[in-house]
């Protein structure tokens, strides 16, 4: 049906003392003696519009409860109360779909983890039309990011045969019901769609780096799925994943780029959700513009792994984990890194070995690989990367060192036969981007459906 959005309505004067049609659902209905008024929104604007209804022109405005969707014609005119603003003489109301007075999202404030168990209905509420009017913006961003610099956008697939990060947490993709006769596992697959085992992928940055051998410079924005059993505020089952690959480049090349691509996005978000980004400074996180204006104009920190190992054992802190050489860095290792001593974004790099992929490149010291990860305060990690093992023989003496099954990457092993070149890439994940910029502390609600252990709704 023709109408106008409601966002035009705030910001194009060209509507002011004119007839328009708007469609909403009812946030707000409030009655007086001989006026009502309504509040409505279509999701185009954080703002909703009032509509100011004269009793005498209507029989009865019973139906226009909460929830409920209408369409109103009436003439917009300058807010009598609200300078600046704008409201609705309502000529007209149409009811489009009625809502009862069981609709979940009554006035009170519902708790987050209410709202986690009506997705069908929390995208409704101001906090999350904010957090998806962001994710929005920084989706957009990406893609021209990505976009202005020469990157080739690649879809890699969703289904394969083999774990990029060989950590066996893939979900299983089978035609097949349970079959006991089956006496191995390769009996079982052996009658599958694919004639193999296959499940959903982790990572697209195998198929990635194929691309890059040919494109020089490629990045991948979809899904990818990981059956860990991590039930915390920062892990999800489906998440989607920004992976850009980029031939003729090291890990300080990669550090750039990355460090570019997060700026970029902030100012982003800074510039076009100026509204969203006031919601969430009043009502998520006290000072988050201040902190993401700061991020923005500050240079971030680069500080090796053994370095970073030292300041965490020389802090004086009783750490829940303990802080060893060769173990990973927990996160409350993260946060006491970029909340107490940097207290600004921080590139850790030069891992051991022993806990990254094998897919990376080993430095001379024979006991790391020239892998980073950008933690951030408040988050933790949000990016994790490396330059990529170019050598056809240590790829192949890491992967045997790890006990994989060289068949399943006879693809991937091939570009170091044919023209290998220094390349490196990372993986951004979207939704821990989104909960740095918003202050979300929790992914599950920086996604539309999140998909944890235990619970698919």
């Amino acid at each position: 049906m023709k109408h106008i959005d409601i966002v035009s309505l705030f910001e194009d004067a060209k509507y002011r003392n004119e007839e328009i049609t708007v469609c909403g659902w009812v946030r707000t209905a409030r009655d007086s003696k001989n006026m009502a008024f309504l509040e409505i929104n279509d999701g185009t604007t954080l703002k909703h519009l009032q509509i100011v209804v004269d009793k005498q022109n209507f029989d009865d405005l019973s139906a226009y409860k909460l929830g409920s969707s209408v369409k109103i014609i009436g003439t917009l005119v300058d807010s009598v109360i609200m300078e600046g603003s704008v409201e609705v003489n309502a000529k007209e109301i149409t009811l489009l779909g009625a809502s009862g007075a069981d609709y979940p999202l009554q006035k009170k404030r519902s708790t987050l983890e209410y709202l986690r168990t009506i997705p069908e209905l929390r995208v409704r509420t101001n906090t999350f039309n904010a957090v998806f009017k962001v994710r929005n913006t920084i989706s957009y961003a990406i893609h021209e990011f990505f976009q202005k610099r020469h990157f080739v956008y690649i879809n890699t697939p969703i289904i394969t045969a083999s774990d990029c990060e060989g950590a066996g947490e893939m979900f299983r993709v089978t035609t097949q019901g349970y079959n006991h006769n089956a006496k191995t596992e390769e009996e079982y697959y052996k009658n599958d769609f694919f004639g193999k085992k296959a499940g959903l992928s982790v990572s697209g940055q195998l198929d990635g780096e194929v691309a890059a051998m040919a494109f020089g410079k490629i990045y991948t924005f979809g899904p990818s799925f990981r059956a860990e059993n991590s039930n915390t505020p920062k892990h999800v089952a489906e998440f989607w994943h920004i992976e850009p690959e980029i031939a003729f480049a090291e890990l300080p090349d990669l550090i750039e780029i990355a460090e570019d691509m997060i700026k970029y996005i902030i100012n982003a978000v800074l510039k076009n959700c100026p509204d969203e980004l006031q919601f969430f400074n009043k009502f998520v996180e006290k000072g988050l513009i201040e902190k993401l204006e700061s991020v923005v104009n500050s240079k971030f920190e680069i500080v090796d792994y053994t370095k970073a190992i030292e300041l965490l054992k020389n802090s004086g802190k009783d750490f829940q984990y303990p802080v060893e050489w060769g173990e990973d860095i927990q996160t409350e290792h993260e946060k006491f890194l970029t909340e107490e001593i940097f207290k600004k974004p921080i590139f850790v790099t030069n891992y051991p070995k022993a806990i990254k992929s094998f897919y990376m490149k080993q430095n001379p010291d024979g006991k790391t690989v020239a892998a980073t990860d950008l933690l951030v305060p408040g988050v933790g990690e949000i990016i994790g990367g490396s330059e990529r093992e170019a050598d056809y023989d240590k790829l192949i003496k890491a992967m045997k060192d790890k006990n994989m099954d060289m068949n399943e990457y006879n693809d991937y092993i091939a570009l170091r036969k044919f023209g290998s070149v220094p390349h490196s890439g990372f993986g951004l994940g979207l939704e821990r981007i989104v909960m740095y910029i918003t202050g979300m502390k929790n992914i599950r609600d920086v996604i539309l459906y999140p998909r944890t252990v235990g619970d698919i709704k």
